[in-house]
């Protein structure tokens, strides 16, 4: 069994890699922004988190060695260090060496010290030699330079905040030790600690394992809010903390420190009614000033309105902040008990299919109604479920920046990625498969298709390439495209390269898009020599098997010269999907739902030669395919047979079936590896009487009726109506 101990070591590596993955987005973004220091200010929060939890949980290789890089952010933080190329070129070589010391700690590997030393030292490089982080010119409260004159000594300047810091009980139990956060706020200025022991229990009652004090620290110190929240932010979620501004210590702000009177009650040393008897007796300030003829009336009321406004807009602050922060709540689960869970419903899917046509062959009202309401449960179920499972693809996105970034510069070429859609949502199963044919394109589209600076400006583009990364939603289906500014895919050479390497015969011609598409043959490659990035003829076609693997294509767009666009089509979800089931010589078909546009009745042509016939469908000509003799069907066709408008690649198709039988929520299965290849076909699904009915590739199914002469292969049809 687990302990707490290693329960709370999995808990921070698994939090560690979502710091690292944040770390480097905001590395990444700010070198495009480096005067941003709401990013400066992420990557030091990122860098704490990461050093608090991981000494917290005895990982003190990780905290000692983010210490250093922290120290110099803090720098950076403070308008000491500017940030530059090289700088975050070392941070995200340390964001490497953490995401190392992380692996090294799960598979008690070595950690490579002569590297971290070699990262710590180059750091501490840029740091400027004049002082340490307490010799730096202070600053005022709003972030600027002290209006000193250089010659003559700043003076420093301080401001006093009030802390409370009141942890539960429990803090312990985390590992976290409140006097080493205590100490640490000593650490920004002088500070005076007041300890509260009215909850301290009795001994007889007392539990050492819990924390039964609480703290008011005031601090005077050169920090500001975000500094004193950063020495408790791997706590927050252990303690109540309440940071306020003390200005003046002759005035203090009412809204933002509490009154002598509050803090008696809260002590108890006065009871509320009391404090309002006493409080009834003596006249505001505001009329004691008027009274005494100090300031006139007219100012104080306007004091009195400038106070209440705000009041009020601290008041909305605190509850947006508070809104934000119940909006983001969220929890973290295992993805294995994600995928358990939609198999589950999977098979509730069935099972209600199942119910819903056994309780029609009763036609008994009561059950009906019931039926009824468990498919709309059942349905709501489904679309949650799926819904929990998808994720957006940004996720994806935001990793190839920093692989563009590094690709780019061992080429020596200077490329920009732009993504856009990184909002469009995709089934976490198809995101997850999906890491690795992207990376391959990208790479493929930095050294193949972006030319060097030199190259683009004697063609007369701008010295720097771009390459776009896209995601939007299409019907059912999510398009990804990667698009280039690059040279282009030459036909021409590609068709030369394929007969030297042997994968076309020398005497073949082909039209210029389908000799692009040669590129997705195993062992092709146009890289004139072997490199780190490419050459070896691995890549493009595993590129093709793995988004084939995921039902999904892809479609290849070339210009030479201008650039090289790929768009791959994935469907939404792996798990189950809307279907209408038709039949088709005495089988069973599913055509997924997305897909179909309307249905229409279409009388059998007497005629049965050619595959592939026009019809006027309300003025509009739109050609169809007889499934019959598509896939070799036997057994005489019905007089009367039904359309199935489809839409395939952006044009309209019929798919001519003998009869439509009707909606199918459609729970996927796989084939096996010995009909997964089979054109027209992406899968399989049990219907309510546990028979199966195959599923079909729409857009793959009218390009094999396109690609195929009239008499050509047929897909033989299948007998699978006794089981599954």
């Amino acid at each position: 069994m687990q302990s707490q101990e290693d329960a709370n070591r999995a808990a921070f590596i698994e939090e560690a890699h979502d710091l690292l993955a944040e770390l480097e987005t905001a590395l990444l973004e700010l070198e495009a922004q480096p005067d941003d220091r709401d990013l400066v200010a992420r990557v030091f929060r990122a860098m704490h988190t990461i050093k608090g939890s991981g000494a917290m949980f005895g990982f003190d290789d990780i905290a000692h060695f983010t210490h250093d890089v922290e120290t110099v952010f803090d720098r950076v933080r403070n308008g000491e260090v500017p940030v530059t190329r090289q700088l975050l070129d070392l941070t995200l070589a340390s964001r490497d060496h953490i995401a190392r010391l992380l692996h090294c700690a799960v598979s008690d590997e070595a950690p490579d010290l002569a590297h971290a030393a070699a990262i710590t030292a180059s750091l501490r490089a840029l740091v400027p030699v004049a002082g340490t982080v307490a010799d730096a010119p202070p600053h005022d409260a709003d972030g600027g330079e002290c209006p000193a004159e250089p010659e003559a000594p700043c003076p420093p300047c301080t401001r006093t905040w009030r802390v409370r810091f009141r942890p539960t009980p429990s803090i312990f139990f985390s590992g976290a030790n409140p006097l080493s956060l205590l100490d640490e706020l000593r650490e920004l200025g002088g500070a005076q600690v007041f300890p509260h022991f009215s909850e301290v229990p009795g001994l007889d009652e007392l539990q050492p394992e819990l924390c039964h004090l609480w703290w008011d620290v005031l601090l005077s110190s050169e920090s500001d809010e975000a500094a004193l929240r950063d020495v408790f932010l791997f706590v927050e979620d252990d303690a109540d903390i309440d940071i306020r501004l003390v200005d003046d210590a002759r005035i203090v702000d009412d809204a933002a420190y509490k009154r002598l009177g509050e803090i008696l009650i809260e002590r108890g040393d006065v009871s509320a009614d009391d404090l309002h008897r006493v409080l009834d007796e003596q006249r505001p300030l505001g009329r004691l000033l008027t009274d005494a003829g100090v300031v006139p009336p007219e100012r104080v009321d306007a004091a009195l309105a400038e106070q209440q406004a705000v009041r009020t807009i601290r008041q909305s602050r605190d509850k947006e902040s508070t809104a934000r922060e119940d909006s983001g709540a969220s929890i973290r689960v295992a993805a294995s008990k994600l995928d358990f869970l939609v198999d589950l419903v999977g098979e509730l899917v069935i099972v209600q299919a199942q119910l819903s046509q056994a309780a029609h062959l009763r036609s008994d009202p009561g059950l009906l109604g019931l039926v009824e309401e468990l498919e709309r449960l059942s349905d709501e179920l489904r679309d949650t479920t799926l819904g929990i499972r998808m994720l957006p693809i940004g996720t994806t996105f935001s990793k190839f920046r920093r692989l563009v970034r590094d690709l780019s510069a061992e080429l020596g070429k200077d490329v920009e990625l732009v993504t856009l859609g990184g909002e469009t949502e995709l089934d976490k199963t198809v995101i997850e498969r999906l890491g690795d044919p992207l990376v391959h394109c990208l790479r493929n589209s930095l050294d193949h298709g972006v030319e060097s600076p030199d190259v683009r400006a004697a063609a007369g583009k701008p010295r720097t390439g771009t390459v776009t990364l896209s995601a939007a939603h299409a019907g059912g289906e999510v398009l990804i495209t990667i698009a280039d500014d690059g040279a282009g895919i030459d036909p021409v050479r590609v068709l030369e390269i394929a007969r030297t390497r042997g994968v076309i015969a020398p005497d073949v011609e082909l039209p210029a898009r389908e000799a692009i598409e040669l590129i997705f043959a195993p062992g092709f490659s146009t890289a004139e020599k072997v490199t780190s990035v490419s050459g070896r003829g691995v890549g493009m076609d595993v590129v093709k098997r793995s988004i084939e693997a995921l039902r999904g294509r892809i479609e290849l767009d070339s210009t030479v010269g201008e650039g090289t666009s790929l768009t791959i089509r994935l469907p939404l979800t792996l798990a189950i999907i809307d279907g209408l089931q038709v039949l088709v010589g005495g089988e069973s078909y599913v055509i997924p739902l997305n897909h179909v546009e309307e249905c229409a009745e279409h009388a059998t042509p007497s005629s049965a030669d050619g595959r592939q016939r026009i019809i006027n469908l309300r003025g509009e000509i739109v050609p169809y395919i007889r499934l019959r003799e598509l896939f070799s069907s036997s057994g005489p066709a019905p007089t009367i047979e039904q359309v199935v408008v489809v839409d395939a690649q952006g044009s309209r198709f019929g798919l001519v079936v003998d009869c439509v039988v009707g909606e199918h929520q459609t729970v996927i299965k796989s084939l096996g590896r010995i009909y997964k290849d089979v054109p027209g076909i992406s899968g399989a699904t049990i219907k309510g009487d546990g028979s199966m009915a195959l599923i079909l590739d729409v857009p793959g199914l009218v390009q094999l009726a396109v690609d195929q002469p009239p008499r050509a292969q047929r897909v033989p049809a299948a007998s699978h109506g006794g089981g599954a």
